[in-house]
């Protein structure tokens, strides 16, 4: 797999700097903006394990509905936290990449930069 993907958020600061990161690499990534098109339940499953990480690190809490929906109670399993997502995308911390070098949620942005080909 020689393409970049990103799963973007152009309202989002970190996103739109991890994106002109991979621009200024010299590569054009496939963009998916994640709220108009999120990622099917089992693909976002596949990302947050292949980047390493577990379901509450790619949980969003700000201007998100994280309170009302009591997702800091730890009692709520993987599946749960998925199932939330999955209903309000606006909850998954973006922007993760995916290249033939890996995939990471790129928080700071400068991420991006380990896994660039």
């Amino acid at each position: 797999m020689n393409d970049v993907v990103i799963y973007h958020n152009p309202d989002c600061g970190t996103s739109r700097n991890t994106l002109a990161m991979i621009r200024n690499a010299g590569i054009e990534p496939i963009i998916i903006e994640y709220l108009k098109h999120p990622p099917s339940r089992e693909k976002l499953a596949e990302l947050v394990a292949q980047a390493g990480l577990g379901m509450r690190e790619v949980l969003r809490q700000k201007g998100t509905p994280y309170a009302e929906l009591q997702l800091d109670n730890p009692a709520l399993t993987d599946d749960q936290l998925l199932d939330a997502m999955m209903a309000h995308p606006v909850l998954i911390n973006w922007p993760m990449v995916v290249t033939s070098k890996g995939v990471r949620l790129c928080r700071p942005s400068e991420v991006v930069l380990d896994i660039l080909p």
